[in-house]
């Protein structure tokens, strides 16, 4: 008998009349009797409060952390196992990372005890989960003779020079230098072992960076001869991306002489058919080291993509340091039991988390520069400020009574918009952001704000008062799908709050223009039409449809629905594949296929600033299933934002698909 607790789990749709259940089953492998004791757990999904609990009583829940107990007089002896189920879920299981993934033991004398936590198993499906990045061989043969992702513009070249064994970079001029340089970084962090930047004395083959004016600012030119292939560009970005492309070529042909060559003569021709060609990190949910972060921005320079929106503030969670608040990361930054946070998503019972320094930002936003990589850092307001508003209590409407809960369980999340206090802590928050991250574009989320919002703040009945606008508010919740109800003087419903947070983001939106800083937020955040359009984009999360919308009334947007894009969400229906469902599930191959502008008119076009694909980090505590989720389809959404929509092709992608870095290398 080990001395462990181990927790195991089952999940039984509701089928043929049947309630569906969710089986906890905890077993003593202890040699001691345990009694007394409470059973937290943390996952993705959420009991419902109103859930039947058959075999205990659930006594806390916030979120995705519950806390059951047993019944009373219940003594849990060596080897035996306590079974708990749920009647009631916040929604159904549909993968194996749906269920607990932490667990632990609250004991009488509030001791904690470790529990082993074992996947979550679907009653009936015995296939072997999955995890780690899927495979795509090289085929023998391939469609095409040289290994590149994204694919170029145009290629134009002929013959086979044996596989250079690295690559010489001849310079000319400052930007080619720091390109260089960026490259050589790039290469020895990914490929460590490799030496794709030599010397000619170790069997370098020559490449000379030339500047060439005329070319766009990431548009590159690569001619290839017999003795050296010559790389021109106009910028250092353009340079760097020339280089990429030559890395890829010569691995691909070191790696699989009988399937790639390199050119022996010929041109390629080069430049993305988007400007925005992005990925959002969500590091709330889970917290990711800076030296992750920087080994995944030398990942999506790979392919070749340019914007890093970087999720920093959540419910659950604030990892950027601000000087003058430190609440914000002593308090936000961290969870755990007996925490103001407690554990959720499976991070345990001890002390987990942790925070961006300003001078960690500082070196992850220069890395990011010297990749051709925009830094957009997003503090999620006036929703979703539940870890901040448990930092800085200060921000509540003292007289606000009764209680509200977000989409995902948290109560009472958002920042008062009616509190003086909320804009001067705001302003000082944006105030030191803005110094750390030069592209000057802030995203300030705006979505999900429940629609009983400060439904019990004198302070904000009051202020929608003094706004009024009914009409308004209701003809704009509406147009964005949101349920609105007539209210009186005396209630908040779905349009005043919409209302509320219009007139929140109208002035934080002014405040960031001042500093000269345009602003992203979700979708949500063209609630009441009132942000200056030619100072903000937009990130179109829901569908096509609705970006398109947006875009017909003056709104740039960048679109990124989360029924393919939203690369948390499963690869394929099947309960052994990890991630999410509630957006539906989406292959590599859907997501590559997918044209993200499908009956936009020309007009609405003229907004469409590029796409991005998001990742949430609720399924991330197992880093295998991270890659499992990101790889390939990160390459896929890089190359429906670099190459044109005619010269994409499935079966030479998913040739090539195979030589693309992942992140972690776990299985």
């Amino acid at each position: 008998m080990t001395d462990r607790l181990r927790l195991e789990s089952f999940w039984t749709p509701a089928k043929d009349g049947q309630p569906l259940a969710y089986e906890l089953r905890l077993t003593n492998g202890s040699r001691h009797s345990l009694q007394d004791f409470r059973l937290c757990i943390s996952g993705p999904d959420r009991i419902d409060p109103a859930a039947t609990i058959e075999g205990g009583t659930l006594a806390v829940r916030l979120s995705n952390h519950a806390e059951f107990t047993p019944p009373e007089g219940f003594v849990l002896g060596p080897g035996a196992s306590w079974t708990l189920t749920a009647r009631g879920l916040s929604y159904p299981l549909r993968h194996w990372t749906d269920g607990a993934t932490g667990a632990y033991l609250v004991l009488a004398d509030g001791s904690v005890r470790r529990i082993s936590v074992e996947p979550t198993r679907a009653v009936g499906d015995n296939a072997p989960l999955k995890r780690g990045a899927e495979l795509y061989p090289v085929p023998t043969v391939a469609p095409v003779a040289i290994s590149l992702i994204p694919w170029p513009r145009q290629v134009e070249v002929s013959g086979s020079l044996p596989a250079p064994t690295g690559l010489d970079l001849r310079l000319e001029g400052e930007a080619a230098t720091v390109a260089a340089a960026a490259f050589a970084d790039l290469t020895t962090s990914l490929f460590p072992v490799e030496g794709i930047v030599r010397p000619a004395a170790e069997g370098g083959f020559p490449v000379k960076l030339v500047a060439r004016d005329g070319l766009g600012p990431e548009a590159y030119a690569i001619a290839f001869a017999a003795d050296a292939a010559t790389v021109s560009a106009s910028t250092g970005t353009g340079f760097l991306y020339g280089l990429i492309t030559l890395g890829q070529i010569v691995r691909g042909a070191r790696q699989h002489p009988a399937t790639f060559t390199f050119p022996a003569s010929g041109e390629i021709r080069d430049e993305p058919s988007l400007g925005w060609r992005g990925c959002h990190l969500d590091v709330a949910r889970q917290f990711y080291a800076s030296a992750e972060v920087e080994k995944f921005l030398k990942i999506l320079a790979w392919n070749k993509l340019n914007r890093f929106h970087w999720h920093l503030s959540d419910d659950e969670s604030w990892r950027v340091e601000i000087d003058a608040y430190p609440q914000l990361t002593e308090i936000g930054g961290w969870r755990g039991h007996g925490l103001p946070i407690p554990s959720l998503l499976g991070s345990g019972a001890q002390k987990t988390g942790g925070y961006y320094t300003k001078a960690a930002i500082r070196k992850i936003v220069a890395l990011a520069g010297r990749l051709g990589i925009e830094v957009v850092p997003e503090i999620d307001v006036p929703g979703h400020c539940y870890a901040m508003l448990q930092a800085l209590p200060q921000l509540r409407d003292p007289g606000e009574h009764g209680e509200y809960f977000s989409v995902q369980g948290f109560p009472n999340n958002c920042l008062n918009p009616a509190r003086e206090e909320t804009y001067h802590v705001l302003e000082t928050i944006f105030d030191e952001l803005i110094e750390l991250f030069p592209f000057k574009v802030i995203h300030v989320g705006a979505d999900e704000v429940p629609i009983g919002a400060w439904s019990g703040s004198p302070q904000a009945l009051l202020r929608l008062g003094e706004l009024g606008g009914e009409a308004l508010a209701k003809a704009h919740a509406k147009r964005l799908g949101v349920v609105t109800n007539t209210h009186g003087a005396d209630e908040i419903d779905g349009s005043g709050a919409a209302l509320l947070q219009a007139q929140f983001l109208k002035r934080i939106q002014a405040f960031l223009a001042s500093r000269g800083c345009v602003t992203g937020g979700w979708e949500e955040a063209a609630h009441g039409n009132v942000i200056d359009k030619t100072k903000c984009y937009l990130n179109g999360w829901r569908n096509v449809e609705v970006s398109a919308a947006l875009a017909g009334e003056g709104y740039d947007m960048v679109v990124n629905p989360g029924q393919v894009y939203y690369l948390d969400m499963a690869n394929s229906p099947e309960w052994s594949e990890p991630g999410a469902a509630w957006a539906g599930w989406s292959s590599p191959e859907k997501l590559y296929g997918f044209d993200p502008v499908e009956g936009w008119s020309d007009a609405q076009k003229k907004h469409f600033l590029g796409v991005q694909c998001c990742i949430w980090s609720e399924p991330m505590t197992d880093r295998a299933v991270f890659d499992r989720l990101i790889f390939p389809r990160l390459s896929a959404l890089a190359e429906t934002g670099w190459t044109l929509p005619e010269r994409k092709s499935w079966p030479r992608f998913s040739a090539l698909a195979g030589l693309m870095p992942v992140l972690y290398g776990l299985a």
